[in-house]
């Protein structure tokens, strides 16, 4: 008798079909962003965009504009993420996973995308903006490029164990403790943004506080997941 070939469950099938759909997505939408920034900088920085950089005064009309445009389409922008993350999901940790991957995906293609459009950067520590909510965001690129890598890798754990019927659990404590991993990120980000415009700008990116954020958010997550037993797990398709 011939044995059938190994079949991936129809589960499975979907939920990956699904997350490639969602990577695919993302993907698309780091090269909207990029092409955007492609233009920006032509508008902003004709002659390079190089820290530390040159400011523009909000008492300036056409710049006051440009500014309260930009920092509209950073809000759409999260909206279009929210929005895509809760079309795809079925579940509220299934949309929240979802927003961390494409919000990651988003981000390191973003980078990527500019790589292959104009050839920056020309190095993983070469700086950017990026976010100009509720202030200047600076850092060089290997900051976000961290953060969204360990988005990714939580989103598809997050995503792995909702598909077993074993979603992640987070007391209060652990709660608070990610936002205060998240505000250290944020700060170490804004306060480094307040000084682009300093020779000695990279001094105020203080990457201990950056460190401990991250590591913060991998150990919180860690503490999450061996907080539920193995057991017998359900699939979507059972």
């Amino acid at each position: 008798m011939n044995e059938k070939p190994t079949e991936v469950p129809l589960g499975w099938a979907a939920a990956l079909k699904r997350l490639l759909i969602v990577v695919i997505f993302g993907v698309a939408f780091g090269y909207i962003e990029a092409a955007v920034v492609v233009y920006l900088r032509e508008i902003f920085y004709p002659d390079g965009f190089n820290f530390p950089l040159t400011l523009f005064g909000v008492d300036n009309s056409l710049w006051r504009r440009f500014l309260f445009t930009e920092v509209g389409r950073e809000i759409a922008t999260l909206v279009v993420i929210f929005t895509a993350a809760w079309l795809f999901g079925k579940s509220r940790q299934q949309r929240f996973a979802y927003f961390l991957v494409i919000f990651a995906v988003w981000d390191i293609f973003y980078y990527i995308w500019l790589k292959v459009l104009i050839g920056w950067p020309a190095s993983i520590m070469d700086w950017d903006i990026l976010f100009l909510i509720p202030a200047v965001w600076a850092s060089p690129v290997l900051a976000p490029v961290l953060v969204s890598a360990t988005m990714l890798l939580c989103a598809v754990e997050i995503l792995y164990r909702d598909f077993h019927n074993r979603p992640l659990k987070a007391s209060l404590m652990d709660k608070v403790g990610f936002f205060l991993a998240a505000f250290a990120a944020v700060f170490a980000f804004c306060f480094a943004g307040l000084h682009i415009a300093e020779p000695d700008y990279k001094t105020y990116f203080y990457w201990p506080v950056f460190a401990l954020a991250n590591v913060s958010v991998v150990a919180l997550f860690l503490k999450c997941l061996l907080k539920n037993a193995p057991g017998i797990t359900r699939s979507y398709g059972s």
